[in-house]
């Protein structure tokens, strides 16, 4: 991954180096001619950083918790991962944990603007004392959640006999729960209910003879409650695109369409404003920042994406505003090649670390890039994930399906990268230099059903261009001869940190696979 290569390389499906893809578990299946409702549709999708948790957000505002389940022994504890002499799952396996509505619709009456309930990105932060925690947004609004079991105690006995106080006043039920609830259902945040209502304790017109309280108390059975911690609101005049978790694990950042916020995580009525984009006038704006993303050992520096295809690094110690930037890593046009389209697919819709730091994976609308940081001249490779669309451009304009914005994601590893397509196709490509895998998969119990053969002998480049691979190359249909369906499109994956296992959000689904 030197960039020392200058061929155009074809990929194989059948390449030695490719991984064997295998369906693992599918969450939430739509059956045939199932509609699916519009509020279940996924929008964001997270692994934390151990791969034991997988928290999803949908567009109806909730956040749904999966737990690893295969990697724990018989009495539910986490196995020691450094121990061998554990039977080898087949697969990993999750189940579903909790789920809780994270925002609601809201209404900006200064702005006359309704604020979509839907979640736009969801990042784990670090945990404490068993508890989970994790940042969910909005266009609008960051909150921060604390996921915990709570014992929920009830009541055994009393000190007076209930068959004997019968018509004496109220009597407590010796099943009654007396443990408080997090009133998650609606949303808000703080709240508490109880499991009596006031009208239990009513005092008859004949007084308490006797006063009933309860003796023993035993903890039975544990929920899981979700609290909201924080709220961090009224910072970003934009919808906000991106929030991503400082290495230091007290800060993070927050960015919208010209500006960037930096937060401390206990404090949530101040930010500070670390880049700002927004020209004095705004008819001289010329891009928008898409994605930010903090780098992951080094508090100080982070990249942000631009809708005009270049990725710039910043280093916070260089000034409070950070409006210059360390370095910029964008790709010189042809002279001559600009068309109308150019400068809209040119822009990026994601960009991640990855876990080493070395490396940045970007994602404008055709293909996935991979820079190395201390190379700014060009991408180190460059994966073309639909180049047979390209002559359909036209039509994905008049459909808007140019303007989707794609996520992408990396193992562990480093050494594979990952995005989705349409058709409800996904792309997995190797990154070394000697790799020539290119993998076309489908969002289904049968992955591996859209592969196509490899296309002919490549042609030999002599320009500065590094490792290029295409995929499978057709005129608007799949290998099995089906017109594209733009309609169903895997915008949301992640990659477990530690494992080959994929995440992949398709409409209202959530597919697992492993190699």
């Amino acid at each position: 991954m030197n960039g020392g290569g200058e061929d155009e390389v074809a990929p194989s499906a059948e390449s030695p180096h490719a991984l064997d893809w295998k369906f693992a578990q599918v969450f939430g299946e739509r059956t045939a001619g199932e509609e699916v409702q519009e509020v279940d549709i996924i929008s964001a999708i997270e692994f934390d950083r151990t791969g034991d948790y997988l928290a999803t957000g949908d567009r109806g505002g909730r956040v749904v918790l999966f737990e690893r389940t295969d990697n724990r022994d018989h009495g539910g504890h986490r196995r020691d991962l450094e121990r061998t002499d554990y039977p080898l799952s087949k697969h990993p396996e999750f189940r579903y944990k909790t789920e809780f509505q994270s925002h609601e619709p809201e209404f900006d009456y200064l702005k006359s603007l309704e604020i979509e309930e839907k979640i736009n990105k969801i990042r784990w932060c670090q945990t404490a004392n068993g508890a989970l925690f994790l940042l969910s947004t909005n266009d609008k609004t960051i909150k921060y959640w604390k996921v915990q079991e709570k014992k929920v105690k009830k009541v055994c006995s009393m000190n007076l006999d209930p068959s004997k106080a019968m018509g004496n006043g109220p009597v407590v039920s010796p099943s009654m729960s007396i443990s408080p609830k997090s009133h998650m259902a609606n949303g808000r945040c703080g709240e508490k209910s109880f499991g009596c209502s006031s009208n239990d304790f009513s005092i008859p017109s004949d007084g308490v003879p006797s006063l009933h309280l309860p003796v023993v108390v035993t903890s039975h059975e544990t929920s899981l409650m979700a609290r909201c911690r924080r709220i961090y609101a009224h910072a970003h005049d934009y919808h906000i695109n991106s929030i991503s978790n400082n290495s230091d694990g007290e800060t993070f950042i927050s960015a919208d369409d010209l500006r960037i916020n930096l937060w401390n995580l206990e404090i949530s009525n101040q930010s500070f404003n670390i880049v700002d984009v927004k020209p004095a006038n705004m008819e001289d704006l010329t891009e928008v920042i898409t994605s930010a993303e903090f780098h992951p050992t080094h508090c100080n520096t982070l990249a942000y994406s631009s809708s005009r295809g270049s990725i710039r690094l910043i280093d916070m110690r260089q000034s409070a505003l950070c409006d210059r930037h360390s370095k910029l890593f964008e790709v010189q046009e042809a002279s001559g090649s600009k068309s109308f389209f150019t400068e809209i697919i040119a822009s990026v819709s994601d960009i991640k670390f990855a876990k080493d730091g070395r490396h940045i994976l970007s994602r404008d609308y055709m293909t996935l890039k991979l820079w190395d940081i201390n190379m700014d001249s060009g991408p180190v490779a460059t994966f073309q994930v639909h180049e047979h669309l390209r002559p359909k451009l036209c039509d994905l304009y008049e459909n808007d399906s140019i303007f989707d914005k794609f996520e992408c994601c990396l193992s562990g590893d480093g050494r594979r990268v990952a995005t989705g397509s349409y058709s409800n196709v996904f792309r997995v490509f190797g990154c070394s230099q000697d790799s020539g895998e290119a993998t076309m998969l489908e969002a289904t119990k049968n992955p591996m059903k859209k592969q196509a053969p490899a296309p002919s002998k490549p042609s030999r480049s002599l320009g500065l261009t590094r490792v290029v691979r295409r995929g499978p190359e057709n005129s608007g249909v799949d290998a099995n001869g089906n017109p594209y369906d733009f309609t169903m499109k895997l915008l949301h994956l992640a990659w477990h940190p530690t494992e080959n296992s994929l995440a992949i959000a398709a409409s209202n689904s959530l597919y697992m696979y492993y190699a």
